[in-house]
């Protein structure tokens, strides 16, 4: 397939994924999915490669690369798991609002702890009445002298009960919509904050889901990022560098899905002969690598595009997103009607790749509003 001409560095994170995901995460996977369990190997083995650092800045501990290195991780690390990939990429999507928009002593307190996979980090912006309509949020934070009162609930929280930091979008100013929403940092332990329902998924099960509740939590005034009413813009803009993570987690599991079916075909004999013989067969083969490949080449450009320092990359990356979760879900789908019996059995990974594969045209903004956003931009750009 495409070669992409990756640096030394890049080729030895992808070697460092692949060694993990071979060691820790594939003899298990399927064993984790059906417990709904997180095991905590895999992402001890990450931390001691240092690559929770892979977005960090190097002086506050991190390796300094960009969202193509980011990507790449995820990308091979959901082609073994996607939801240890999900927690994974997680706390990328909660360390980017300290990197964007943090103060010195936010980044100096909080990015070398991350860096070093010793805190996992959760982004909460989702409640029950604001999925799409995240301008519909309640939560609450009032300041009352050095100190912020927070009172509300987040549901569908990736990482929720393990992460030890949480980056929490809240009103400031309910009178002002949107415009009076802030973004905070919140700590496990503090008071007030509390772990809710853990969810019971179709698919990712081997990461964490669940509610966030807040009564009367008090965290010092210290911990608002950026100012008061910048919320839905460290919001929008932490998910405009995330999306790409998510289509890398796409070519993942879609990789894996052809991958397994693929051999299935090569080794399965029906009517005298291997079923990839049938043209039927090895056309929808040669339809799964082609929209692989094509999602992977967007993919790597929008993150390649943010790395190069570009301004307005909503656009793009909700192309990124879109579209490679629309072709993971083709393809896994097609990939157990490669198997057959076989496929829809759960002995074998391709029905895990099917389900979870479907979250990815959820979370992070559900397709149909990255379409509404490609739309917007595209009525900025061409009008």
């Amino acid at each position: 397939m495409l070669n992409y001409s990756f640096s030394e560095e890049q080729k030895i994170l992808i070697e460092l994924i692949t060694k993990i995901g071979e060691e820790y995460i594939k003899p298990y996977a399927l064993k984790w999915d059906e417990e709904e369990i997180l095991e905590e190997r895999p992402l001890k083995a990450l931390a001691d490669a240092d690559l929770f650092g892979i977005i960090i800045p190097s002086e506050y501990g991190g390796l300094g690369w960009g969202c193509l290195e980011m990507c790449l991780a995820i990308e091979k690390l959901s082609y073994y798991c996607a939801g240890i990939s999900t927690t994974y990429a997680a706390t990328f999507l909660g360390s980017y609002p300290i990197i964007l928009f943090g103060n010195k002593e936010q980044k100096e307190k909080y990015l070398p702890e991350i860096a070093k996979g010793h805190k996992i980090c959760a982004f909460a912006l989702t409640e029950p009445q604001a999925g799409s309509d995240a301008f519909a949020i309640k939560t609450i934070a009032k300041k009352e002298g050095d100190f912020y009162y927070i009172n509300g609930m987040k549901h569908f929280i990736t990482n929720g009960g393990i992460a030890d930091i949480y980056i929490v979008i809240a009103l400031t100013d309910p009178s002002k919509g949107a415009r009076g929403a802030s973004a905070f940092l919140i700590e496990k332990n503090d008071p007030g904050f509390s772990i809710g329902k853990k969810e019971k998924k179709l698919g990712l099960r081997s990461s964490m889901t669940t509610e966030l509740l807040f009564n009367d939590c008090k965290i010092p005034k210290n911990r608002l990022i950026g100012k008061e009413g910048m919320g839905f813009i460290i919001a929008l803009k932490t998910l405009d560098f995330g999306r790409c993570g998510v289509g890398a987690q796409a070519i993942g599991i879609a990789q894996a899905a052809m991958e397994v079916s693929l051999k299935y075909a090569f080794y399965r004999i029906q009517f005298g002969q291997p079923v990839y013989n049938f043209q039927a067969v090895n056309h929808t083969f040669a339809e799964m690598a082609t929209k692989i490949e094509a999602a992977r080449a967007l993919v790597y450009n929008v993150a390649k595009y943010i790395d190069n320092g570009a301004k307005d990359v909503s656009g793009v990356s909700s192309m990124a997103k879109y579209f490679a979760t629309d072709i993971a879900m083709w393809v896994t789908e097609r990939a157990i009607q490669m198997m057959g019996g076989f496929g829809y059995m759960r002995d074998y990974p391709v029905q895990k790749y099917f389900r979870d594969a479907k979250c990815l045209q959820i979370y992070e903004g559900t397709n149909e509003i990255q379409k509404n956003i490609i739309a917007r931009e595209l009525l900025k750009y061409y009008k």
